[in-house]
């Protein structure tokens, strides 16, 4: 293989060489089923189902909390011991005071403080003042804004009062007017049905009663009419025509019963 620089750019080239000998079939005795890596439904790094479950993990991984709490108390103490291996290194210890001497705290601020173990108290007196009642707020009036003018209008300037109120006054009185003598006319109307009807109602009331008093004295005739019609026919012996026009003029005639009736 070689490779170099030809008018500015690149160039590579490559010895030729034979192509290897591949088969143009596969061999069905070492073909290998591959569909298990293919798909990601069997592959085992895509998680299935809802990604904000929490991961099950074996029981293997899961530490015990004693192990855990024995390796956090070793830790403390390991840091302790440096932190303790650390301040002695670079506080060294203060030296003893001499014979006749000991050692105080002296402050070295710019500003010295008496330190005492009772800080100093002062009593003071004040008075406050009467307490006021708060003033109600005054009514907002909104900032004027325009211009102010003025004019006079004397009586009579811009309409006639009477004038312009008697067409109305007219259609006023003359609805009310209408409207009462309707009112009167559909009184006398209702009257008069009134009457008509009770006029009706009696006329009614007498035929009904004659015809009842009608239909009465038929029914009475009716009556008769069988009552003697058995008469005759349960006679032990035969009448002669003689007997039977005697005993037929001894019955009332339709008009007797009927004056009899009434």
């Amino acid at each position: 293989m070689a490779q170099g620089q030809v008018d500015g750019g690149y160039a590579f080239a490559q010895q030729p060489r034979a192509v290897s000998a591949r088969k143009k079939f596969r061999d069905p005795a070492g073909a290998i089923d591959d569909r298990l890596a293919v798909n990601i439904m069997w592959d085992r790094r895509v998680v299935r189902g809802n990604t904000y479950a929490a991961q099950v993990l074996p029981a293997t991984a899961v530490p015990d909390p004693v192990a855990l709490q024995k390796d956090a108390e070793t830790r403390k103490l390991q840091e302790l011991k440096k932190r303790q291996k650390t301040r002695t290194v670079q506080r060294p210890a203060t030296p003893d005071a001499v014979a006749g001497r000991k050692h105080m705290d002296v402050q070295t601020e710019n500003f010295l403080e008496e330190i005492s173990d009772r800080p100093q108290e002062t009593e003071v007196e004040t008075q406050t003042d009467a307490f006021m009642d708060r003033p109600p707020s005054p009514l907002y009036i909104p900032k004027k804004t325009g211009l102010d003018k003025e004019t006079q209008i004397f009586e009579g300037d811009l309409f006639d009062f009477d004038f312009e109120v008697e067409p109305i006054l007219q259609v006023l009185v003359g609805k009310t007017l209408e409207q009462g003598l309707m009112e009167v006319l559909e009184e006398e109307e209702l009257a008069n049905l009134r009457a008509h009807q009770d006029e009706y109602d009696q006329i009614r009331a007498a035929e009904l009663a004659e015809a009842q008093r009608m239909e009465a004295a038929e029914t009475r005739r009716a009556q008769e009419k069988e009552r003697r019609i058995r008469q005759v026919s349960i006679r032990p012996y035969p009448l002669t025509r003689t007997a039977s026009l005697a005993a037929l003029l001894e019955m009332p005639c339709a008009r007797c019963l009927a004056c009899a009736v009434s």
